[in-house]
């Protein structure tokens, strides 16, 4: 059971549901995670930022690698809501996010993500190696702040208990 209210657009004040609008607007649906963090428009706004970071990674990181990053750190932080969702992207482009054939590139980026997650104090210097020899120090960065705003957005929905939006239901990992 969710422990923040879900806001309904009849339930938001001015400012939330001009932040609503524009997410229909831009993205055509407002999920279960997103109706929550209304609740402070403050936190909605900062979270939103994963958008332009996004945007960022992706002028030199591939959709495959991009959607296996945030499915690779989703997945290890248990994020029913996030794994779905890049599950589904990555169903969506064709791929089986349960057996991923990854090129070296996108396989640094899974691991990477992994390890943002289960070991952030201890990046192997092997795995970090390998991501300077790829990538700019900016690059990095970028990577490792999206990273981190990916992190958030599974906290988000972890702690609270946001249910799963039903658009999502087809695309969930088996038990």
């Amino acid at each position: 059971m969710q422990k923040i209210k879900i806001l309904e657009y009849e339930m938001c004040n001015d400012e939330q549901k001009a932040l609503y609008d524009d997410q229909i607007q831009t993205h055509g649906r407002i999920t279960n995670m997103k109706k929550t963090l209304l609740n402070s428009p403050l936190a909605f706004k900062v979270l939103m930022e994963w958008y332009p970071l996004r945007d960022a990674v992706c002028e030199f990181v591939d959709g495959l690698g991009v959607n296996a990053f945030c499915y690779a750190i989703s997945s290890e932080n248990d994020c029913l809501i996030c794994s779905t969702f890049f599950r589904r992207l990555l169903i969506s482009s064709g791929f089986d996010p349960d057996n991923l054939v990854l090129d070296k590139t996108n396989k640094l980026l899974w691991d990477f993500g992994r390890a943002l997650v289960g070991s952030p104090h201890n990046i192997p210097d092997q795995l970090f190696d390998e991501l300077i020899k790829q990538y700019s120090e900016s690059q990095i960065v970028e990577l490792t702040a999206f990273g981190g705003m990916m992190i958030a957005t599974n906290l988000i929905n972890n702690v609270l208990e946001v249910p799963l939006d039903g658009y999502l239901n087809d695309y969930a990992k088996a038990k």
